[in-house]
């Protein structure tokens, strides 16, 4: 039987063959690529790790210092680098900064929406509307506005890759968490949505999901060094992550080495959802 060869091919990736050897390394050169949330913790080493394999660059926050010095930091390591000040909770604001980085660097490739916030652990019988606004907010309302303005960029344009922000509380909650875990569920529905969606314009559309990172935001959640190793003792690796690990497997998911992944969520958790 003559073997026939799968030929895969679109505008942003070049003819793969059987057999032929590839390089490993992943290359963003020419990619533009934003990042909301950028200015700490994993958007932060996200946009560190872009830049280290010569990504453009936008990154995006609601402060304007901290964003100034990341683009000093990123132009330093040789990006081309921008910072956009946003609210991704307001849409007129998430749209304005889409059209920035598009009328900046003529097009947008990757999208990471990482913004979001841990909002008030506790009891969910001590909860109030006003948490719940802010958690869903940040981390449901931001997202979808993301994707919205995201995917109407790269659906006309024919290609692209959008990584979400979930959490293991995003399929298995715990005690404390029933507004953020809620978020977070939401969050892995919209990924799949989108992915669903945007793939006969082969765009797609992924999130990861992080488990304990060793960031501001789990000794926010965790509120005491007690509570932290407890959870820390949960993880088979007996770690915590740290936020580089998460930005590289961001880095894959954006890239032509993950052309037939969508509509997945990628646990970073040291085996803890095992």
């Amino acid at each position: 039987m003559m073997h026939i060869p799968i030929v895969i091919q679109d505008e942003a990736s070049q003819i793969l063959l059987p057999n032929e050897k590839q390089d490993s390394k992943i290359i963003m050169k020419n990619q533009t690529v934003l990042i909301t949330g950028a200015l700490t913790g994993i958007g932060r080493a996200t946009a560190v790790a872009f830049a280290k394999e010569g990504a453009k660059l936008v990154v995006s926050g609601r402060h304007k210092d901290k964003g100034d010095e990341l683009v000093a930091e990123l132009r330093g390591l040789g990006a081309e680098a921008e910072f956009i000040q946003a609210d991704v909770r307001h849409e007129e604001e998430v749209e304005d900064m889409v059209n920035q980085t598009v009328k900046r660097f003529g097009r947008l490739d990757i999208a990471v929406n990482n913004a979001g916030t841990e909002g008030k652990p506790g009891p969910l019988i001590d909860q109030t509307v006003e948490s719940y606004t802010t958690t869903f907010d940040a981390n449901v309302l931001g997202t979808f506005l993301g994707l919205k303005h995201e995917l109407k960029v790269m659906i006309p344009q024919g290609s692209g890759s959008i990584i979400n922000i979930s959490s293991t509380l995003g399929q298995k909650t715990a005690p404390g968490a029933s507004i953020y875990a809620a978020a977070k569920h939401a969050v892995e529905g919209l990924t799949k949505t989108a992915a669903l969606e945007a793939a006969s314009a082969n765009v797609r559309v992924n999130a990861v999901a992080p488990g304990p990172i060793d960031t501001g935001m789990l000794d926010r959640f965790t509120g005491s060094a007690e509570k932290k190793a407890g959870l820390i003792a949960g993880v088979p690796l007996k770690r915590m992550g740290r936020p580089e690990e998460v930005a590289q497997t961001i880095l894959f998911l954006a890239s032509d080495k993950a052309p037939f992944i969508t509509g997945q969520i990628f646990g970073i958790d040291g085996g803890k959802m095992a």
